[in-house]
């Protein structure tokens, strides 16, 4: 079973990276004091959540827990964290590499090619030796740091998810294509779990939508898209997993990709219809030409939101439930929120295959809009 190359792509666009900001900052202090102070901060504010003179927060944890980041945290707090440090790659003044160790949970400063950076809020930014950090605010009078940024492209947690959810699916897909070439006419093994996968999207997803006549050239992209966004959805539900599909860099390239396929595969009269549609007054098609035009973006946008928003929103529910034990401090609360917490993770584990399934499903919709014959389109 071959993969379709397109999803290369991910591996250039899932990553961040920003300008220098040369605006004036009000203030100047080292990145040392910066993070002695919040975690003073921190730890002043846990005293008066134990004391009951405060409420937890729950929003920090639950948007470190479904925000990208250049280390890998499984569990546990500072030294006694059990974390995979991941390479950190950035382009200023040339190639420079380490380990996100070097950050030391991300408190001390990386001097590296005679550039020194640090990482403050999962962003990684200039300064000196003196570990100098310009601080200014924003229009929501919040703090914020003004340091120039470097050209980030590091492996960040995302992205080996990723590359770990490509190893699975070339080990699977190997496995099957060497039980056909041995000649099976029973698939066994793994084969005989994926083979009615397989069919169903052929027949329900490809055939259904695009036409017998012209599925099979579109069967590997999306069978690649089923599993790829299957297998990820399934691997964010792990314990101290990411949460790779509700990435809207993922889901973006993913759609932008589905964007090239479907517009490349339309035939004449999929543009003439769109562009210019035949026995339609020349006002009213003048009228129709920007909206159709919209609709070629907004496609593949409401896939990307749809994916984004769905699983995201099952990551906050749960982190949310969880949530509620410290919220009100009662382990009492533990016996509802426990069970609640474990039936919308199961819950989940339905909506990732269903979540692949559509997305696929709208996909295949819209190539086979794109490819109909004329007669076919009305």
């Amino acid at each position: 079973m071959k993969f379709s190359a397109l999803f290369a792509f991910l591996m250039l666009f899932n990553f961040g990276f920003a300008q220098a900001n040369d605006q004036n900052s009000p203030s100047i202090e080292t990145f040392h004091d910066l993070v002695e102070k919040e975690a003073a901060a921190a730890k002043e504010e846990a005293a008066r959540v134990k004391s009951g003179e405060s409420t937890f927060n729950p929003v920090p944890v639950i948007m470190s827990h479904i925000a990208d980041a250049h280390d890998w945290h499984f569990w546990g707090e500072g030294d006694k964290s059990v974390t995979l440090p991941l390479p950190v790659i950035l382009w200023d003044n040339g190639l420079k590499v380490f380990m996100s160790s070097a950050f030391h949970h991300n408190h001390e400063v990386v001097e590296n090619g005679g550039e020194f950076y640090f990482n403050y809020g999962e962003k990684i930014y200039k300064t000196d030796q003196a570990g100098t950090v310009h601080l200014e605010q924003n229009e929501k009078g919040e703090q914020i740091v003004a340091n120039e940024k470097p050209w980030d492209f590091s492996l960040t947690k995302n992205l080996a998810s990723m590359l770990i959810s490509v190893i699975i699916l070339l080990v699977v897909f190997s496995a099957v294509a060497s039980n056909y070439k041995k000649g099976n006419l029973v698939p066994k093994g793994i084969a005989g779990f994926m083979e009615p996968i397989i069919i169903f999207i052929r027949d329900e997803v490809a055939i259904a939508n695009i036409g017998e006549k012209k599925y099979k050239k579109y069967m590997p992209y999306l069978l690649t898209l089923f599993f790829f966004i299957w297998v990820n959805n399934l691997l964010g539900l792990l314990p101290g997993a990411t949460n790779t599909t509700g990435n809207i860099a993922v889901t973006f390239v993913l759609a932008f990709i589905a964007l090239i396929v479907i517009n490349v595969s339309g035939n004449k009269a999929y543009w003439g219809h769109m562009l210019w549609m035949p026995g339609v007054p020349v006002p009213v098609k003048l009228l129709l030409l920007p909206i159709e035009l919209v609709g070629v973006v907004t496609k593949p946008f409401a896939l990307m939101i749809r994916l984004f928003a769905n699983i995201t929103a099952g990551h906050i529910i749960i982190m949310s439930l969880i949530s509620l034990i410290f919220i009100f401090q009662s382990e009492a609360m533990a016996a509802g929120s426990i069970p609640l917490a474990l039936f919308i993770f199961f819950l989940e584990l339905l909506v990732g295959v269903l979540q692949a399934f559509v997305f696929t499903m709208l996909v295949s919709l819209f190539i086979g809009m794109a490819t109909a014959d004329h007669e076919e389109a009305h």
